[in-house]
């Protein structure tokens, strides 16, 4: 039998997964990482037995039950940095649990009230800095969310949140998510495809992290706003909650947090060998990896939320395309789980 003939819509769609893929392909290819045993890197910060290290000492469960929940921290401050790990996320019903991967200088007090991919909220209290993975929990027959932020300077009250739909069960397999830090930009990466940049530019003034950080990942009950702004809380009934965390890399120049000038000064050159890096080296495929996925999965972006913030933040580059998408809320006009629900309303 001859085959369909195909139309104009499907070769559209086929040349767009066909660049997408390309994309992906790219990016990974460009990314070399060189992995780190647990104890090469990291301790064990909270939860006793809720952290678990795996024998060969290459990755570590993190879980949340009703009593406690867990995580580890780096052994050192780094002065800007790649950091990286392979993380998959608890399975079933896990409404209001959070897990984080960051790189901070936080306390316990505040990893309970907050996590960051970045923050050193312990020695700058009112003036810490955070960059956030932060996996916002799920109930079943839903899209999985991730957030974004980015803070400077004790600037959570200007908060750079983004988030997003991940295209994947994360619960199935482990990805990888991972952070650039550099003096120049930041780049938030999922599986070697980069979806957020952010620029560092004059009009961000002390907004930019730059103060030495350490590298976190915990778990934790999230209940009063993770999901669905609080809506849905932690069932216990289903715990516990298993996070699997591997394939770790800390790249980066490691600081003396009381000599921190000389520390400073030993790192210029490092940081250099950052910048050069193929990671830190946005090519066109990997911008255009980036705009496909921002345009299919940003579900929030504080650039668009006037409700919030009437006037634009200067590092803000607004797209008129993308804009049209948002409502002044900063929330997506079309959310995911809508338009599918519109396409399977068209089948027969």
């Amino acid at each position: 039998m001859a085959a369909a003939p195909r139309t104009a819509t499907a070769t559209a769609t086929a040349t767009a997964v066909l660049l997408v893929l390309s994309c992906m392909v790219a990016a990974a290819a460009a990314l070399n990482l060189t992995t780190l045993s647990f104890d090469d890197g990291f301790s064990h910060l909270f939860g006793n037995e809720n952290l678990i290290r795996s024998p060969d000492g290459r990755s570590a469960r993190l879980t949340l039950d009703r009593y406690s929940g867990s995580g580890f921290i780096s052994n050192d401050l780094y002065d800007h940095g790649f950091f990286s790990a392979s993380i998959k996320l608890p399975s079933d019903y896990s409404a209001g649990v959070v897990v984080a991967f960051y790189v901070s200088r936080c306390n316990l007090v505040h990893l309970v009230l907050q996590t960051a991919l970045t923050s050193n909220g312990d020695v700058f209290q009112k003036t810490h800095d955070e960059l956030d993975f932060e996996f916002l929990g799920n109930i079943r027959g839903k899209d999985w969310r991730i957030q974004t932020n980015v803070y400077g300077n004790g600037s959570t009250s200007r908060g750079r949140e983004e988030r997003y739909f991940l295209p994947f069960d994360p619960t199935a397999e482990a990805h990888r998510y991972s952070i650039l830090w550099t003096s120049d930009h930041i780049i938030f990466y999922i599986d070697d495809t980069p979806i957020r940049e952010v620029v560092r530019s004059d009009a961000m003034g002390g907004d930019y992290p730059s103060k030495p950080m350490s590298i976190y990942a915990t778990i934790w009950d999230g209940s009063t706003w993770a999901t669905a702004n609080g809506r849905y809380k932690v069932n216990y009934k289903y715990a516990p909650f298993v996070a699997e965390v591997s394939d770790l890399v800390l790249r980066g120049c490691r600081v003396d947090p009381i000599q921190q000038v000389d520390s400073a000064r030993r790192c210029v050159e490092a940081n250099e060998d950052l910048l050069a890096a193929d990671f830190a080296r946005m090519t066109p495929l990997k911008r255009a990896a980036m705009r496909r996925f921002r345009e299919r999965y940003m579900t929030y972006s504080f650039c668009y939320d006037t409700n919030r913030y009437p006037v634009t933040f200067p590092d803000c580059d607004i797209i008129p395309s993308e804009q049209s998408r948002f409502f002044e809320s900063g929330e997506t006009k079309y959310p995911r789980d809508r338009r599918r629900a519109r396409r399977q309303s068209r089948r027969p």
